[in-house]
Parts: C-alpha cells; structure tokens; sequence
C-alpha cells in the first residue's frame, strides 16, 4: 500500500462522508455542542478532532494493520483546517 493510495482513500472517504451526513464543521459544531454538554465544559471543533483522533490511534495500538482506522486518522487530521476556522 502506498501513500498516494491511502491519501486518495482518506479523501475518498471524506467526500463520501459530506454526501452522506453534510459538511464536516456542521457535524463537528455539533458534536463538540453536545459533548459540551454531556461534560459540563466547553469543548471545541478541534478538541473534538483530537478526540476522535485519538479514538482511532487506540483501535490501531490493537491492531495496527487495521487499514480503516489508519484511514480514519488521515482523515481526521485533515478535518482539523476545518475544524479551526
């Protein structure tokens, strides 16, 4: 697997993802409104990237083969330009 082919998976990911669910900051507006809430502290578009970030990097700590998590961590890092405007 190379990198050309896994970048272009990543995006190809985050295109299907928009189509279905709309545009990435709307959904990271929202998730980072309600985690706010669920912790009792605010919690940022980009804090919420870090997240979930994270939550794939433990996913590949037990298997660090599994290409859709790998993909995921691109995908998210990407989101990150999004998520700090």
């Amino acid at each position: 697997m190379t990198r050309s082919i896994i970048l272009t998976e990543a995006e190809q990911v985050l295109e299907i993802r928009a189509e279905e669910y709309g545009p990435a900051r709307v959904s990271l507006d929202k998730i980072a409104a309600r985690w706010s809430q669920n912790l009792g502290c605010e919690v940022t578009p980009a804090q919420v990237v870090l997240c979930m970030i994270d939550l794939k990097m433990v996913r590949l700590t037990h298997d660090v083969d599994h290409r859709d998590s790998l993909v995921d961590v691109i995908g998210y890092a990407v989101l990150m330009s999004e998520a700090q405007q």
